[in-house]
């Protein structure tokens, strides 16, 4: 039974108009965020979602080390510098461009990177097997020197170590590898988390910017292989890059009693003596955002933030991700890298090739959605900020975890998750690394 409303002009109905009309404005002064409140009518919530937020600030390339006014490399260098990498692709590859940085710090001569040969990655690639050798030497020129040989008095030896992952505190490498260095003339490092990149001259930053951004570019084959999976791809779509993993899930401490028996059962083989928090500790630990989004969360989250749900989405994961069928039964395009290769061509592939597939997918899509914080992230939005690709978002585990401890269901938990992802977008929250980009307001 449909009302009808009779649309002759009575002065009760002007009286209701002008009230209604009244009420709304009363109620617009009312918002403390009037001025950016969510959208009402259909097409702005159905169509245009989250990418149709006005941004108030976005993250570009700094010209001091973009424009390459460099000083001269200084005609002596200190010795050479070996970079030991370890870890998954993105890892590896942050490590490589602190490397970078510390050997010009040191005025030292970059001997090109050590991958570790990683089993619990499946990897046995070397660094010459994902990028451009050439390439990058070329690209690093005035810089930093580079490296492809090395001198025949040197190559016959293994480098002195310098471990810094485990140094406490803020790490000083002038003060503390230097004097190893021209000492030994060769020696191999693994950079330190706690390094102070803000201390150095703008000569280092500038050599770990083009490094990371400039000079790091897959070799022909895989970026063959990766330009046949992006064409593939439905246009346009979206790449999800969804961390649910056993080992990940197991890392994390955290419970998950919702979960399949099988999914239940796969993380407790995962996690060994690290048993998860139990109680109220649990709940602090879910509060501080240190748990991953499960894939039924993440469906969830999508949709608060009006992505549509025929939306064509590249799902960039790892191998084992857990209770996938939360997201594929409400986003019916996803597909993966799997289902788009052939078998034996995706067989044959190492953990650090995928990887690079996933973060060349991901850097050229339409727009970029995260549900961690983890290397790969970092990178990839990094990349899209250099090149001017700015739909990209992280998605909060801790509004979402405050959000469900307060009981908020449904419309209400779907409309503070609006709120709280928009104002992350506007700001352009984690959309690069401060180190090589510069803030400018929109």
């Amino acid at each position: 039974m449909v009302a009808r409303i009779s649309v002759k002009p009575t002065l009760g109905i002007a009286v209701v108009a002008l009230s209604f009309s009244f009420l709304l404005l009363l109620l617009s002064f009312y918002s403390p965020l009037s001025q950016t409140s969510l959208p009402t009518t259909s097409q702005q919530l159905g169509e245009k979602g989250i990418w149709n937020v006005r941004r108030m600030f976005e993250w570009r390339p700094c010209k001091w080390w973009l424009q390459g006014h460099l000083s001269a490399l200084p005609a002596q260098s200190n010795g050479y510098i070996r970079v030991d990498c370890y870890g998954g692709l993105n890892q590896m590859r942050r490590d490589l461009c602190d490397g970078v940085g510390i050997a010009r710090l040191l005025n030292a001569t970059l001997v090109l990177p050590k991958f570790e040969v990683a089993a619990y990655w499946n990897e046995s690639s070397g660094f010459a097997d994902i990028f451009d050798v050439d390439y990058f030497i070329q690209q690093m020129n005035g810089f930093i020197r580079v490296a492809k040989e090395l001198p025949q008095e040197i190559a016959s030896k293994e480098p002195f170590h310098v471990d810094c992952r485990k140094r406490k505190g803020q790490f000083d490498y002038v003060e503390s590898v230097l004097p190893s260095l021209v000492e030994h003339q060769y020696i191999s490092i693994t950079p330190a988390m706690s390094q102070r990149r803000d201390r150095y001259p703008r000569y280092a930053k500038a050599a770990l910017c083009q490094a990371c951004y400039n000079a790091l570019r897959l070799t022909r084959s895989i970026e063959q292989k990766a330009s046949e999976l992006l064409e593939a791809m439905p246009k346009p779509f979206l790449s999800l890059h969804l961390r649910f993993e056993p080992d990940m899930v197991a890392y994390s401490q955290c419970e998950y009693p919702g979960l399949s028996p099988g999914s239940l059962k796969t993380i407790e083989e995962a996690q060994g003596d690290r048993k998860p928090w139990t109680g109220e500790l649990a709940q602090i630990w879910r509060k501080r955002g240190k748990c991953p989004l499960t894939p039924s969360e993440t469906a969830f989250i999508l949709q608060a933030l009006k992505i549509p749900t025929n939306t064509n989405i590249y799902l960039a994961a790892g191998d084992g991700l857990m209770e996938i069928e939360g997201l594929t039964s409400v986003y019916t395009n996803v597909v993966t890298k799997s289902s788009l290769l052939s078998g034996e061509d995706f067989r044959s592939m190492h953990g650090n090739t995928k990887a690079a597939l996933d973060y060349y997918v991901s850097v050229n899509s339409d727009s970029y959605i995260a549900t961690y914080f983890g290397n790969m992230d970092k990178m990839v939005a990094a990349m899209r900020a250099f090149k001017g690709l700015y739909k990209t978002l992280f998605l909060s585990r801790r509004a979402f975890a405050e959000f469900t401890s307060k009981d908020f269901k449904g419309e209400e938990l779907s409309q503070a998750l609006w709120e709280a992802h928009r104002d992350d977008f506007v700001m352009g929250k984690g959309s690069a690394l401060p180190d090589c980009f510069c803030e400018f307001k929109l």
